[in-house]
Formats: C-alpha cells, sequence, structure tokens
C-alpha cells in the first residue's frame, strides 16, 4: 500500500517536460525526413516520429538497460553511415554518458544534413548513474562552446525544468537518503534531537517534494535557480564545410 500511494504521489516533471519539447521537435520534423535517435536506449520517444523514417543507434553495454531494436550497435564517435544521413538528430541524455563529448558532436555534425537539426538534452544537477559510464555535467556556456566547436549554430539553449522542479529533485532524495535509524549514529538520550530532526524533515520532504514537482508541471518558474537539465537546439549550417 505504502509503495502506491509513493508512486501515484512523486510525479517526474523532468520526463514530462521532455516528453512535451521532444513532441514540439517531432512535430516540426517534415513527413519522411530521416531521424537517427543516438543514444537511443529503449527508444521512448520513437513514437512522435511515426510519420518520419527513424533509426536507432547506441553502444548497448549498460547491463541493466532493456534495449530497444537498434538499427546501429556502435561507439557514438563512430556511426557506420556516410555523410549527411540525416535531417534530424535526437540525443536525449546521452552526453553525460560520452568519455570525449567533442568527437560525439563532431560525429554527428558528420552525418546530420546542411541546414538538419539536433535536439539534445543533457544534466547540470543529477546524481551519478549508469555507472561507470558517468562522466560529465554541462552548464549551459559549457554546452554552447561544444556545439560551436563542432560546427553547430545554436537555435535556443533553454531549461528543461523550471527550479520547482530541481527543488523537487532535491527533496526526493533527501527523503530517500536520510538514515530512517539514526539510532546507531546518535544512541542516548543525546541522540534524540538528531532523531527528531530526521524523521521530520523526511517526512516533510516527502510531502513537499510532490507539491514543487507538481507545481513545475503546471507552473515553470525559471526566474532563479538552476534547471536539472539544459535542452539544446542546433542546426548545421546549410554551407557547413567538411
Amino acid at each position: 500500500m505504502v509503495t502506491r500511494k509513493r508512486s501515484t504521489w512523486f510525479v517526474n516533471p523532468s520526463r514530462a517536460h521532455l516528453a512535451e519539447q521532444v513532441q514540439r521537435f517531432a512535430k516540426r520534423t517534415k513527413r519522411d525526413m530521416l531521424v537517427l535517435d543516438a543514444g537511443a536506449g529503449r527508444s521512448p520517444y520513437k513514437r512522435f516520429f511515426e510519420h518520419a523514417r527513424y533509426e536507432a543507434a547506441d553502444f548497448a553495454e549498460v547491463r541493466s538497460m532493456r534495449y530497444a531494436s537498434l538499427d546501429y550497435v556502435c561507439d557514438l564517435r563512430d556511426i557506420p553511415v556516410e555523410d549527411e544521413r540525416f535531417d534530424r538528430v535526437l540525443f536525449n541524455q546521452v552526453l553525460e554518458h560520452i568519455p570525449d563529448p567533442s568527437r560525439v558532436l563532431a560525429e554527428l555534425f558528420r552525418v546530420l544534413k546542411p541546414g538538419g537539426r539536433i535536439f539534445c538534452t543533457a544534466p547540470l544537477f543529477y546524481p551519478e548513474h549508469q555507472r561507470p559510464y558517468d562522466y560529465f555535467r554541462f552548464t549551459r556556456f559549457g554546452l554552447r562552446k561544444l556545439f560551436e566547436d563542432a560546427g553547430f549554430e545554436i537555435v535556443s539553449i533553454r531549461w528543461l525544468e523550471g527550479y520547482f522542479g530541481t527543488v523537487a529533485y532535491q527533496l526526493v532524495h533527501m527523503y530517500k537518503h536520510l538514515p530512517q535509524d539514526v539510532g546507531e549514529l546518535a544512541p542516548g538520550w543525546r541522540g534524540v534531537p538528531l532523531r527528531l530532526l530526521v524523521g521530520v524533515t523526511r517526512r516533510f520532504a516527502w510531502l513537499a517534494a510532490g507539491l514543487f514537482a507538481r507545481a513545475d508541471v503546471r507552473w515553470k518558474y525559471t526566474g532563479s535557480g538552476h534547471p536539472k537539465n539544459y535542452v539544446v537546439i542546433a542546426r548545421k549550417p546549410k554551407a557547413a564545410s567538411p
């Protein structure tokens, strides 16, 4: 019963915003355009590109991942296709898992047609995951430099979530990682204040996380603070040099 309550209480505003923005990108993808999902994993956004032609690439080495059908099992530094094959590239939550981001962006630039666009999301605030394939976190300035050095023109760099979503995520982790039992850490009557503090904080975090997450889905606040992730949309110049 408790597990069911938690699963309905905690929403993930990052996934809600990402699905909305990928769908918007897909609507601007014309019929029969060829789309590469680079680092596709389970291909969760393939459904948005049913009107187009969709191909997926991934190195398929994370044991905990159940991969979707892949057209290319490869290192993204060396995608086995000809130059300028794709009209669009989808590149979601992959850049932090790449040991050499510059080389991968150069390769995605190579396989993208002049005038083609890439949609990329990358984290600024997120714990280690998919270990040991987790290398970097990115500021908007770092993302701009990486893309421009690869030859892309930046269309936009935006927050994926609002700051309410970041706060919700911090609170979720507070609830999960504060110890439920601090008796061994602080035994006896001297530990009573710490036990009360941790217990009250965990309960508050559980409640507040759900409220902030729902607030972020409805009211995306970007006036201050920082996002969990950035969204980059960039294009390959029509007169791109090799």
